[in-house]
């Protein structure tokens, strides 16, 4: 122990047992404890023994009587130097003459080093460094002695200050804290002197100097942190107009409703705002270390007219952890559990720019240490008028993020598919599935495909091909969103152009084809054809597939012992816009006139007067009429005084 109290716990029933310390001291020849009796009390020396029983613990105190302080002159009962103590305790536990326990404890305890004295009431006054430097020499670090090369140490005597008098620190740390600065007249230690220095130079003392605050007051702005809330987007006594597609959801606090989301860098965001009209289903992997409560349930929604809603919230248990538990890290017999979130399931119920309602599902389940947790995380909008689940969108047109509607109109099953890939593990293309395509949403992906050094190019060139048809599964695109399956005027047939087919002969080379349709391009173009309640109105107008070609070569590796080598496959989407309709020709009068165009040339003769307007706001509107007026004054001037009559009318 190092301090004067010490505390431990004597474990059983601690009736019929006598407690006691003493102190043993260690024999001089042999150097081991003294062998200890029961016949001992509470108080050995300087030490007491407390004991506090229970029902099945008591708790044993040892502390020191005595003080810690070190000793003053001609003082008593005080520690002679720091080291204070140094001794060696037994606390004994004896029922009778028998020892139940034993206790040893060494002691080695120094003196308090707080300062024991008057104490002067009077307190350092610390100058104003904007009038008067805290420090005058720096450079004397050594209190009671000169230091070496330190001019301005005023415990320097002269005769020490001519050693190194020509060695002096230069600058503030050498006491110069009052440097003249560039801007003076008087200095002449600019290197890069401006052309109009000194004409414009600053005439004043040293007092008046930068170095000391003068120039710069030194204030402290607070840094003003962007907040998550944001205002309520309406002004006092305006009604709240409602959400347009893509606003923020604003709850009853006036922040932003918030569900974890997937980054464009493909991380869960906790706190991504959720948008008005789009949907998402995420899922994020958690553990029991990282994870995090969302926000909670019974936060109010504001439904677009300033009231407010409450979630309706079902909570369900998860019957099959096997489909959210990914791993497991932990193989001990004994792991700490926690209730936790394991998906959570939003339904917006939405009737034209407000919220109606707001059902959430939440499914919890137990997580343990170790285990890492996929969550799931869903938002669907479904309109008021929506009919056995299925919604029916007030907007006919494609709205971004939604997967673009295929069919194959010529077979008995018209539901089709256009999809690209999802490479999963290696990213083999054996081992890929397939996501939609998403309206609005320019995307890459691919696969790798094994590719044996002996492969036939023509069967290398077929297979890729079909591996690339696979994820076209429809004959005709949907121009819009609520396209019916039984109107084909509906949809627009898929411009297929097939890949170009080589007769290239390799001459007998193994590992080694030509023109392998390897890329898969996929070109969607639309239109905005109108809109509904001011949500744009898209429309697709054609779709065009082709491929690009490469060549492939076998990879060799280190000493080609493997005859397997890889061929990356991609597909790309793009979707183009267009204008609904053609721009109108241009007229004979624009023609004519284009010089005059603002948007198109550099000089603009229609804004000749423009500062004499009220939209001019680079300077004050009498400042600028001022100058209008003295200019068209000269101009004016300038005329008369070219006319002949003028000279005439001079000379008599």
């Amino acid at each position: 122990m190092s301090g004067p109290r010490v505390n431990s716990f004597f474990l059983g029933n601690s009736s019929g047992v006598n407690f006691s310390i003493i102190l043993s001291p260690r024999d001089a020849e042999t150097g081991k404890l003294q062998l200890a009796n029961c016949s001992g009390s509470k108080r050995a020396g300087d030490w007491n023994l407390d004991v506090t029983p229970g029902v099945s613990t008591s708790r044993v105190t040892v502390s020191l009587s005595r003080t810690l302080e070190l000793c003053l002159p001609n003082a008593t009962e005080c520690c002679p130097s720091p080291l204070c103590m140094v001794e060696t305790l037994q606390v004994l536990a004896c029922r009778g003459s028998v020892m139940l326990a034993q206790l040893l404890i060494q002691a080695e305890i120094f003196a308090n080093s707080s300062f024991a004295g008057n104490v002067s009431e009077n307190a350092t006054v610390i100058p104003n460094q904007a009038f008067k430097p805290l420090g005058s020499c720096p450079c004397n670090l050594t209190a009671g002695a000169c230091d070496v090369r330190c001019c301005c140490d005023l415990e320097c005597t002269p005769d020490l200050q001519q050693l190194f008098s020509g060695s002096c620190f230069p600058g503030v740390f050498g006491g110069d804290v009052n440097p003249p600065y560039d801007q003076l007249c008087s200095s002449q230690s600019m290197e890069y002197s401006p052309e109009w220095f000194p004409f414009l130079c600053v005439q004043s003392s040293l007092d008046n100097t930068p170095f000391l605050g003068y120039f710069y007051h030194g204030s402290i702005s607070t840094p003003k942190v962007p907040s998550f809330k944001i205002p309520l987007q309406t002004s006092p006594g305006k009604p709240f107009t409602g959400y347009r597609e893509g606003d923020p959801i604003i709850t009853e606090e006036d922040e932003y409703f918030t569900v974890p989301q997937q980054s464009m860098a493909g991380q869960c965001v906790g706190n991504a705002p959720v948008a008005y009209l789009h949907n998402f289903d995420v899922k994020c992997p958690s553990s029991l270390e990282s994870y995090k409560e969302g926000l909670p349930h019974d936060v109010k929604i504001n439904s677009g007219t300033a009231d407010f809603i409450q979630q309706n919230v079902v909570y369900r248990a998860i019957t099959d952890r096997g489909k959210f538990i990914t791993g497991s890290e932990n193989f001990a017999a004994e792991v700490l559990c926690q209730n936790v979130t394991f998906a959570e399931h939003y339904k917006f119920i939405w009737k034209d720019k407000n919220i109606e309602q707001v059902n959430v599902t939440v499914f919890l389940g137990s997580l343990c240490d170790g285990e890492i947790l996929t969550q799931r995380f869903t938002v669907e909008f479904l309109s008021l008028n929506s009919t056995n689940g299925e919604e029916l969108f007030e907007n006919p047109g494609y709205q971004v993020g939604k997967p673009v509607k295929a069919a194959n109109l010529n077979a008995s099953d018209p539901l089709g598919s256009l999809n690209i890939w999802q490479p999963a593990g290696r990213g083999l293309c054996a081992s890929a599935s397939g996501r939609p395509v998403l309206f609005g949403v320019d995307s890459y992906s691919g696969c790798i495909l094994e590719v044996d050094i002996n492969e036939d190019c023509s069967f290398l060139r077929g297979n890729v091909t079909e591996k690339l048809n696979a994820l076209i599964q429809a004959t005709h695109i949907g121009k819009r969103d609520n396209s019916s399956y039984s109107d084909p005027n509906d949809w627009v047939e898929i411009i297929r152009l097939d890949p170009f087919s080589s007769n290239v002969s390799t001459g007998g080379l193994k590992g080694i084809c030509p023109d392998v349709p390897a890329n898969l391009n996929i070109r969607i173009i639309f239109a905005k054809v109108g809109a509904v309640q001011g949500i744009p109105q898209q429309e697709i107008l054609a779709v065009q597939i082709s491929y690009s070609t490469v060549l492939w070569q076998f990879q060799c590796g280190l000493g080609c012992r493997n005859t397997l080598s890889f061929l990356p496959i991609t597909a790309s989407v793009q979707f183009i816009e267009v204008p609904a309709q053609p721009p109108p020709p241009v007229t004979r009068y624009q023609k004519i006139y284009a010089e005059f165009d603002c948007n198109q040339n550099e000089v603009c003769w229609p804004q000749l007067l423009y500062p004499l307007t009220r939209f001019y706001t680079g300077e004050p509107y009498s400042q600028s009429l001022a100058k209008g007026l003295f200019l068209a004054f000269l101009v004016l001037l300038a005329t008369i005084m070219s006319n002949p009559w003028f000279f005439k009318l001079w000379n008599r």
